[in-house]
């Protein structure tokens, strides 16, 4: 452990230590106002692959430059973009099919609700803590705009009408104010509030197999794959909400795979960075889900259109393997 002594640096500082440690600056009015709006510690995940590995003073390679470095930058947020566009639409899909099997299955609105809908190490009390505090801040918050509203000078009729519009404006604050029991939302609406997190961890808490199962065949998986989906796609998830790097990101823990064979990847020379590590993999199950979900999208074609506006930029830092576009599952169109 040691003592924090950097000191702050104004852009013409910053832009003087890059050019200390090796980096061509091209135009340095451009890259002064780059780096008003884009700060240097954000943008340097993006300069160590252009640095020398392991060099303790963060030098760079001979002919690095800045420009090269942004435009890894700009590619990084358009692939968050196109991820978060297919995210969206496999989290909006998986909430509406638990949904739709689990409250018709048990004939109840309210099952989850009752623990024994549940495994037993699930935290089901952390389920309903969170739900009743969403309940409780909606219902607080409704108040405070209903005491605003009645103290304007706006007429009687005019100010009801605002106020029945406030409570409509979440379904959360208008269950608190106009049902008193149960104390909670249904699930179709309980599911909607969920994070990606907390909707991960219900589904793989949902006690029964045949459940989780007939779930997951919604999306043409086996009801352990997709759980293991859901927690890598929390992962990317927030790296994109987040504006995080993506690009070259390695997964912690790699996404359990179906067994057929479609999935086996093929051998890879020693130090090479492994798909099921990287990004690669996570836009294979994305592909797979697209089509089961959203089958007339483009995503696909998108995605090949931005790798190849950005052909310099490394595909092996992602995992793609030699010849991606004809792998068994992305090639299925």
């Amino acid at each position: 452990m040691r003592p924090f002594e950097k000191p702050p640096l104004t852009i013409e500082g910053q832009m003087q230590l890059l050019k200390d440690r090796g980096l061509t600056i091209l135009d340095e009015g451009r890259a002064s106002r780059f780096l008003e709006v884009v700060s240097l510690f954000r943008l340097s995940p993006y300069m160590r692959p252009f640095q020398h590995a392991g060099n303790p003073d963060h030098q760079f390679q001979d002919g690095a430059t800045l420009r090269q470095i942004v435009t890894v930058y700009r590619f990084d947020r358009e692939l968050r973009n196109l991820v978060m566009d297919a995210l969206e639409r496999v989290e909006v899909a998986v909430r509406a099919s638990i949904t739709n099997h689990m409250a018709p299955a048990y004939a109840d609105s309210h099952w989850y609700l009752k623990p024994e809908n549940f495994k037993a190490q699930y935290n089901h009390q952390r389920l309903l803590d969170e739900l009743s505090s969403k309940l409780e801040e909606e219902r607080r918050h409704f108040e405070r705009e209903t005491n605003r509203i009645q103290g304007s000078r706006a007429s009687d009729e005019a100010k009801a009408q605002r106020i029945e519009h406030r409570k409509r404006d979440n379904y959360f604050r208008y269950y608190a104010q106009t049902y008193d029991s149960p104390e909670l939302p249904p699930s179709w609406a309980v599911l909607e509030e969920l994070s990606l997190g907390a909707l991960s961890r219900l589904y793989q808490g949902i006690a029964r197999d045949g459940d989780r199962k007939q779930i997951a065949s919604r999306f043409g998986l086996p009801q352990e794959v997709l759980g293991s989906w859901l927690h890598t796609f929390t992962f990317i998830r927030n790296c994109c909400a987040h504006h995080a790097r993506l690009w070259n990101r390695e997964l912690a823990i790699p996404p359990k795979l179906p067994r057929e064979g479609a999935w086996e990847w093929p051998r890879l020379p020693h130090g090479r960075p492994r798909p099921e590590r990287r990004l690669f993999v996570v836009l294979l199950m994305l592909a797979h889900l697209m089509r089961h979900v959203s089958p007339d999208s483009l995503w696909q074609e998108r995605l090949e259109a931005l790798l190849e506006k950005y052909a310099d930029i490394s595909l092996m830092a992602m995992g793609f393997i030699d010849d991606w576009k004809y792998h068994p599952v992305w090639a299925v169109r």
